[in-house]
C-alpha cells in the first residue's frame, strides 16, 4: 500500500517533543504512549524483516518491511485491524435488513465526560443498548429479543470532543418465546425516546457512588444538589438520536463496518500539508449542504496534537461492544437459531483457510507487487537495528 505523503506521525516527529515539554504534567501516560507508538510505527525502531519474491531470478524484487506498533489509536495500524475483523463479522450477518442508529452525548455533558471517560462512555453504551433492548422487547413495539453491535466515536470531523455511539441493528429478533423470527416493519426500527431518562438516572447513581471527578469550573458539581441542578435542563432537552436509512443489504453493512469499527480521530488520507501556518486537513461542516460541506481546516500544530490526543481512550476500555443476541457468550448459537427461524442455511465454510482436503492452510504470504508471486522472508532484525544488504542483486 502506498504511503501517504503526510502522516500524523510526521506531525509528532516535527512538533511532538516541544509540545510535550510545554504540556509537562498535563498529559496522561496513555497519551504519551500513543505519541511514542505512532512515531515508531513501521520504522527501524520496532525492527522488521527483509522479504523477496520467491521467483528471485525472474523478478528479483526485494523490500524491507518494518513492524507495526499495533496501538489502537495509530492511523497506520487500524486499517489492517479492521480488515482482520471483517471475516468474523461477515459470518454473523443475517439475511435481513439492518438499521443504523446514532446516540449522541449532549454537549452539556461533554466537559465532564472528558475527565470521566471510562465512567460516562460506559454509561452511554449501557443506556443506549438497554434502551434498544427494552423497547424492542415491549409487545407494544416489536415484542422481540434483538441483537446489536455498538461502536464508540468521540470526535467530530474537526477532531473536537463529540462522543456518540453508532449502533448496527438487525431488523428483527426472536419472539419472546423463542419460537419464531419477528421482523421489523420496512424502514422502521424502534422509537427511542427513553434514552435520556435512563442515562441521567445511571449518571446520578454514578455521582452518588462517588465515581465521578470534577475539576476547574465544574468542581462545585461534587455537591449532590449542584449536580442535580446541572442535570435538570437535560431532562427537558431532546437528545440527538438519529436513525439513518436502512443499509442496502449485508454487503453495505460490511462496507460500513470496515470503515467505522477501527476508525481513529483522523485518517492520514485526510491530511493535506504541514508548514509554518500549521496542519491543513479535509473536514466536513455538517451544518452545510452540497459542495460547501467539504472544507479545508488549518490548525496550529500544537492544537492539532491536542485535539488528536483528546480521543485517547482509557487503558482496557472496549470501544466495540455486542449486545443481546450478538453478545459474545451466545452469539454463535443465536446466529444458527436465527438462520433456522429464517429458513436460511448456514453459509458454507470459507475455503481460503484450507486446501481441498481441508487439512493444510493455504499460502497466506503477501503477494509480490511486481509479478504477483509470493514473498519469502530472508532476514529478520531486532528493534533499533537496520537490515543487512540483500544477499543478491537483480539479474540484468
Amino acid at each position: 500500500m502506498r504511503r501517504p505523503s503526510l502522516e500524523v506521525a510526521d506531525i509528532f516527529h516535527r512538533h511532538g517533543a516541544a509540545w510535550r515539554a510545554a504540556q509537562a504534567g498535563h498529559l496522561s501516560l496513555g497519551q504519551i504512549k500513543v505519541m511514542a507508538a505512532s512515531e515508531a510505527c513501521r520504522t527501524a525502531a520496532l525492527g522488521g524483516h527483509v522479504e523477496a519474491c520467491e521467483a528471485c531470478e525472474a523478478c528479483g524484487h526485494v523490500r524491507v518491511a518494518y513492524n507495526s506498533c499495533r496501538n489502537r489509536h495509530c492511523p497506520k495500524c487500524q486499517g489492517a485491524a479492521a480488515r482482520d475483523g471483517l471475516a468474523a463479522r461477515e459470518a454473523d450477518l443475517l439475511p435481513v435488513g439492518y438499521f443504523h442508529v446514532v446516540f449522541t452525548l449532549p454537549a452539556r455533558l461533554a466537559a465532564i465526560a472528558w475527565h470521566n471517560k471510562a465512567v460516562i462512555y460506559d454509561l452511554l453504551f449501557k443506556a443506549a443498548s438497554e434502551t434498544m433492548l427494552t423497547i424492542a422487547a415491549d409487545p407494544k413495539h416489536l415484542g422481540a429479543r434483538i441483537g446489536l453491535t455498538a461502536v464508540l466515536h468521540t470526535w467530530g470531523s474537526a477532531m473536537t470532543h463529540h462522543p456518540h455511539v453508532h449502533m448496527i441493528v438487525p431488523g428483527g429478533g426472536f419472539s419472546l418465546d423463542g419460537k419464531r423470527w419477528v421482523a421489523c416493519r420496512p424502514g422502521f426500527l424502534l422509537p427511542v425516546r427513553v434514552l435520556a431518562r435512563l442515562f441521567l438516572s445511571k449518571l446520578a447513581d454514578a455521582h452518588a457512588a462517588g465515581h465521578l471527578r470534577f475539576f476547574g469550573d465544574h468542581e462545585g458539581l461534587s455537591d449532590r444538589r449542584a449536580f442535580a441542578s446541572f442535570l435538570a435542563p437535560l431532562h427537558r432537552t431532546n437528545w440527538v438520536v438519529y436513525a439513518k436509512p436502512p443499509f442496502a443489504g449485508p454487503e453495505a453493512v460490511l462496507a460500513y463496518l470496515s470503515r467505522y469499527t477501527h476508525r481513529v480521530a483522523i485518517a492520514n488520507s485526510r491530511l493535506i500539508s504541514l508548514d509554518e501556518r500549521g496542519v491543513a486537513f479535509r473536514c466536513k461542516d455538517y451544518r452545510r449542504n452540497g459542495a460547501e460541506r467539504y472544507q479545508v481546516m488549518t490548525l496550529d500544530a500544537g492544537e492539532f496534537i491536542r485535539r488528536f490526543l483528546l480521543h485517547v481512550l482509557p487503558k482496557g476500555f472496549h470501544r466495540i461492544r455486542h449486545y443481546g443476541l450478538l453478545a459474545s457468550a451466545g452469539r454463535k448459537a443465536n446466529i444458527l437459531r436465527a438462520r433456522a427461524l429464517l429458513a436460511r442455511p448456514e453459509p458454507e465454510a470459507d475455503c481460503t483457510d484450507t486446501d481441498k482436503a481441508g487439512t493444510a492452510p493455504t499460502d497466506t504470504r503477501p503477494r509480490c507487487p511486481c509479478c504477483g508471486g509470493r514473498m519469502i522472508v530472508l532476514e529478520t532484525f531486532a528493534r533499533g537495528h537496520q537490515a543487512r544488504a540483500p544477499p543478491w542483486t537483480q539479474t540484468p
